[in-house]
């Protein structure tokens, strides 16, 4: 970097570029994901499609899960055919068109459903992409100006998903959903804007395609896509003939296609024929642990949008020093927690204490946290159930603790990814973790339907206590876990699954 050229907190200004679409892009993400299991459930009247509770829920979470799993043919894409940048670039576009689709104020779900598929389709092709761009601005020699352009990185992805979650609930109200989701529309234009404008600022960095495909592999790449788009029509006429193309029918599909595609995944890296070593597949025996209590913990922690949402509109006392709030701003509580206490796990990270947890411990203690948070949900539910509303101190309490619990997970896990990762894996293992969110939420989202013989507070103790029991099996097997890693210190890079 040039003297004189303009910096951005001291970093390149092509951090700016990166940061400004990705704190847009988290703007339309959680903007819309504030208020869509409101819209889903709300009835015509309310201009909403009138879905029970459950199927809502699933949607969510089956669409949260999707948006995490398209990160893997995302990735794919850029390294292959398209290169980082315009992947980005057109990921953008995609995502503003899906938001559009969803602005289109009609009776029809079509257009919703549309939506939600572009959505998910651009956001695959961007944010593995833009985070991936953040490191082309370093040398390699520059590990910790990269780990602290990261924190900045990160930092815009809170601060986009705190404005779009405080926009969204006021602009939807109880029935303008449509206004809200053109609202969301209008936060990724301006990241488009911004993402065009700032390209000179990149140098190239994305430009290229780091393996571009043979012609020989083109061929094949059509082929499996096509191979791919017939079974899914096979697939989709199936559900049609047996009455089972409804919503429910369509998440128990979906989710059981994600838990399918995870589980070949990981088989395939422990097990196929690429010429993984001994000590290779051990390190990843010890990833693969780690990676289903991250299962777990999303299962939890994602279900902030649709059930916990859903009980501080019913039950919670919305009032927040003398003003009514609106249910989906609770939400900010994690975006506010994460960016107060980010910068102090970051200095505990960097302590000699930080160094000496090691990763199994550290994620064991982020399972304790997300079971006990549900443990205090459970508790406020039981009150609640007497009729009361309870303060919204019981919801701060939750998203503390859920947040402490993220902060300890999410960074040391990407880190602890591309250590335990074998050589021939070392590009895709950003996708390899977003596999447990997309797992996690998918599962998440049917666990509402446990309310058909459960009351409210035995389904949030029922969750917690799954958590709290996946704890204490981690906790058994740290020292195993340890000696599997080869007992290495696992310095936490920057979180970036959220």
């Amino acid at each position: 970097m040039k003297a004189e050229e303009k910096t951005f907190f001291g970093h390149p200004w092509g951090l700016a570029t990166l940061f400004g679409t990705e704190m847009w892009e988290r703007f339309s993400f959680y903007g819309m994901r504030a208020v869509l299991a409101a819209f889903l459930m709300a009835p015509a009247i309310r201009n909403g499609l009138g879905l029970p509770e459950a199927t809502a829920f699933a949607i969510v979470g089956v669409y949260q899960g999707m948006v995490y799993l398209t990160a893997l043919p995302g990735g794919w894409l850029a390294d292959r055919v398209l290169g980082a940048r315009r992947a980005v670039l057109l990921g953008g576009v995609i995502i503003m068109s899906g938001h559009i689709s969803m602005a289109i104020p009609v009776r029809s779900p079509v257009f919703v459903y549309l939506g939600l598929l572009l959505i998910v389709s651009g956001t695959g092709l961007l944010k593995p992409n833009v985070s991936g761009m953040v490191g082309y601005l370093y040398r390699e020699d520059q590990d910790a100006r990269r780990d602290s352009g990261f924190s900045l990185f990160y930092m815009g992805i809170n601060i986009g998903a705190l404005a779009g979650i405080s926009l969204t609930p006021v602009l939807a109200g109880d029935r303008n959903w449509h206004l809200a989701f053109g609202s969301a529309a209008v936060g990724m234009a301006l990241g488009l804007i911004w993402y065009t404008l700032g390209k000179r600022s990149l140098h190239g960095a994305g430009e290229r395609v780091p393996q571009p495909l043979s012609a020989e592999e083109r061929r094949g790449a059509v082929k499996w896509v096509l191979v791919g788009l017939v079974t899914l029509a096979v697939l989709a006429a199936l559900l049609a003939v047996t009455g089972l193309f409804t919503e429910d029918g369509v998440t128990w599909t979906v989710t059981a296609i994600i838990a399918l595609i995870t589980i070949f995944y990981l088989s395939y890296i422990m097990h196929g024929g690429h010429g993984i070593t001994p000590l290779e597949r051990r390190r990843f025996g010890a990833y693969i642990y780690l990676f289903f209590a991250a299962v777990i913990f999303w299962m939890i922690f994602d279900l902030a949008p649709g059930p916990v949402t859903d009980f501080a509109m019913k039950s919670v006392d919305l009032t927040f020093f003398g003003f009514t709030i609106p249910a989906g701003w609770t939400q900010n509580f994690n975006s506010l927690f994460v960016i107060v206490f980010s910068p102090v796990f970051a200095a505990i990270w960097l302590t000699r204490w930080g160094s000496r947890v090691s990763a199994p411990l550290k994620f064991t203690f982020a399972l304790f946290m997300a079971g006990l948070s549900f443990v205090v949900l459970a508790t406020a539910a039981n009150v609640a159930s007497g009729g009361v509303r309870v303060s919204i101190l019981w919801l701060m309490v939750m998203y503390l603790m859920q947040t402490v619990g993220e902060l300890t997970l999410s960074p040391v896990g990407l880190s602890v990814s591309t250590k335990l990762a074998p050589h021939h894996f070392k590009g895709q293992i950003l996708g390899v973790w977003f596999l447990a969110a997309a797992l996690g939420d998918a599962i998440g989202g049917q666990t509402y339907r446990l309310t058909g013989f459960l009351s409210l507070t035995q389904y949030y103790l029922v969750l917690g206590g799954v958590a709290l029991v996946a704890g204490l099996i981690l906790l058994m097997f740290v020292r195993r876990l340890k000696a599997l890693m080869g007992d290495e210190d696992v310095a936490p890079g920057q979180a970036l699954t959220h």
